[in-house]
């Protein structure tokens, strides 16, 4: 799945790759989560553009959208049958630029983040799918989803899918749903091939939404175990032998002291 992103890249960076008409200006984020806007690339009458959209796919049939659960994730594998994504499938494709996203391990203790990137450092375009939402008074709302498919071997040891990553030669098939049918572009919805993504642990602080600065991507220094003081005042003193530099514990002796 993919609960969190990461956009840092230069705003004309961005632009330059995905090639949108627009000169957005915008703050590098550490942290997007669902419910957030997010940016994301659209195709209209030939031309990207640059939009901002909810994180949450919420479908147009939607009559009360508090009694709907968003949709943060779209499953590769169903989205030609589900109703909340067929429609968007066939016809409102997009992408949503990232540098990377986080993942969570699970351990025996505790579930632990890590962040995951393009080993060569580039930015990667997510696969989306779009919807406007109209209510009752005429307001419009634009609502996007991440599709994942199941994990190649690599990532797979962090968690079982993975957000679908589109490659800038196939951007244009991906995004021209006038061009290219969604059966068709079903054969772009795989994961990453093995060992194009690097990975590292990173701290909790991560999982508070709030929390959105530089530091949540460096690697984690995780604590080495030592023991209390008190158990350090309870051992018994060491010493060097003279001759052999050999430890010596307690009243033990070495052989090569004196009276041995």
């Amino acid at each position: 799945m993919c609960g969190r992103f990461v956009i840092t890249s230069p705003p004309a960076a961005l632009r330059q790759i995905f090639g949108y008409i627009e000169q957005p200006d915008f703050p590098p984020r550490h942290n997007i989560a669902p419910t957030q806007p997010i940016p994301v690339i659209i195709l209209e009458n030939g031309v990207r553009h640059f939009r901002l959209m909810r994180w949450g796919l919420l479908p147009g049939w939607v009559e009360d959208p508090r009694q709907f659960s968003l949709l943060f994730n779209a499953r590769a594998e169903t989205v030609m049958e589900k109703p909340a994504f067929k429609n968007a499938m066939k016809r409102r494709r997009c992408l949503i630029p990232a540098d990377g996203y986080y993942e969570w391990q699970a351990s025996e203790k505790r579930k632990r983040p890590h962040f995951i990137y393009r080993r060569d450092g580039q930015p990667i375009g997510l696969a989306g799918l779009a919807e406007t939402w109209i209510g009752p008074n005429g307001e419009e709302l634009a609502t996007v989803a991440i599709v994942t498919a199941p994990a190649s071997a690599d990532l797979a040891v962090l968690h079982d899918r993975v957000p679908v990553t589109i490659a800038p030669g196939d951007f244009d098939r991906w995004l021209d749903c006038g061009a290219h049918d969604a059966e068709t572009v079903t054969a772009l919805l795989t994961a990453p091939g093995e060992s194009e993504f690097a990975w590292h642990e990173v701290s909790t602080r991560v999982n508070r939404a709030a929390n959105d600065d530089a530091q949540l991507t460096c690697r984690s220094r995780r604590k080495r175990w030592r023991p209390s003081k008190r158990a350090r005042r309870k051992s018994p003193r060491r010493a060097n032998c003279c001759r052999c530099r050999q430890k010596m514990t307690g009243r033990a002796r070495c052989s090569n002291s004196q009276g041995s």
